[in-house]
């Protein structure tokens, strides 16, 4: 099989592990004879990431390897599944990515595989390419890597020596859970321990994983609420020092357990990285997120959180954004201001500037018509809430 081949196979097979914003892989409705076409984001390989300073990277997103002994319930590559099955060498794929980066198509690596045997033996291979990168070839570049369940705390240590950031997906809020979709992964053992360790290394030394750990669920396929999922991700958030938890809405795949099971609606991905970034850079709390959920302990699929929460906290509105009193974590709760605005509002009045008009906070970045039944200039209102649409 040629490595094109093996590209095509191994590329579009990576595209279940998120690291980044990625283009939406749309319908070929322009294509006459309904071809492949050109632009396909996820034949490609290659997706969006951003680093601390908010650049934007295109990333060599592939798989080592889809052959894998895991039955995970979900998953295109689970045992016995029929399907094309495709490997890189290392060394092949270091000859692979570095052509793409020489031609400028990409600018950092994003690289995961599939446990075809021993996960410590799959695990070093996946390093040895890591290895070959940094120490042969001296790529300075990015390198984003998906740890292998069950690698032993050697290979992590040398891993978080020379790669940028590494994921471990622990997939389900719970073991409970997680049992429900793979007879083969322990939570506790094969995935948090692991993080532990990421987590320790990094506060032994600043060279280990500079950019964080993350982590993934799969949302909906072993029917978890949003509960379940915010309460691990509190706990993942501040015992284990993630940098931030990427959503996989559940999407049925033919020849696996799951294939009958109802798809989970996209909205409820979005809600939960909504969710995610009110705690990030919002200054949101989980208890206040875990307060907007409904009855069901999941979050109202028809309004984004951030507006559930300003509707069960009317009292706390509307805001003056010229009260000398005002701070940044108050302005943050406002649907329609976010952390930029917000700091522009701050700024604004240390500087003694009063706003006096609408469009003025327009300028500086505040979605009018979302804030507005939430603010006050100067004692006045602007509109009613209960006119809001």
């Amino acid at each position: 099989m040629g490595f094109l081949e093996k590209l095509k196979i191994l590329g579009a097979a990576a595209k279940y592990d998120l690291c980044a914003s990625t283009a939406s892989n749309r319908a070929n409705s322009y294509s006459k004879f309904n071809k492949a076409g050109m632009g396909n984001p996820v034949a490609s390989g290659v997706c969006h990431s951003f680093t601390p300073d908010g650049r934007c990277v295109s990333l060599f997103r592939v798989l080592l390897t889809n052959q894998c002994s895991n039955d995970c319930a979900y998953c295109i590559n689970r045992v016995g599944r029929e399907c094309l099955k495709a490997s890189f060498e290392p060394k092949e794929l270091v000859r692979v990515f570095l052509g793409l980066y020489e031609r400028n198509y990409v600018e950092g690596l994003f690289l995961s595989s599939g446990m075809p045997r021993d996960p410590e033996i799959a695990m070093e291979k996946t390093l040895e390419v890591v290895e070959l990168l940094r120490t042969k070839h001296y790529f300075n570049g990015y390198i984003h890597l998906k740890l292998i369940p069950g690698a032993n705390y050697d290979q992590i240590k040398r891993t978080s020596a020379i790669t940028d950031r590494l994921s471990m997906n622990i997939e389900a809020p719970s073991q409970s859970r997680l049992s429900e979709l793979s007879s083969t992964k322990r939570m506790m053992t094969d995935i948090l321990k692991r993080m532990k360790w990421i987590k320790t290394l990094a506060e032994r030394e600043d060279k280990y994983v500079p950019a964080g750990q993350t982590t993934q669920f799969v949302v909906g396929a072993a029917g978890e609420s949003d509960l379940e999922i915010l309460e691990r991700m509190e706990k993942l958030y501040c015992q284990m020092d993630l940098k931030r938890a990427y959503f996989s809405a559940f999407d049925p795949i033919g020849q696996t357990p799951l294939e009958k099971n109802p798809k989970t609606p996209l909205i409820r991905e979005v809600r939960l990285y909504q969710a995610d970034f009110l705690y990030r850079h919002y200054d949101f709390h989980f208890r206040d997120l875990k307060n907007v959920l409904n009855e069901n302990n999941m979050f109202n699929l028809s309004k984004d959180v951030k507006l559930c929460y300003a509707f069960q906290n009317l009292d706390r509105y509307p805001i003056d954004v010229n009260n000398e009193d005002i701070t940044l974590k108050e302005l943050l709760k406002v649907p329609g201001i976010g952390p930029t605005s917000a700091r522009r509002i701050i700024k604004a009045k240390k500087a003694g500037y009063r706003f006096k008009k609408l469009k003025e906070l327009a300028r500086i970045g505040v979605v009018i018509k979302r804030a507005t039944p939430f603010l006050e200039i100067n004692g006045q209102k602007q509109t009613r809430i209960d006119n809001y649409v």
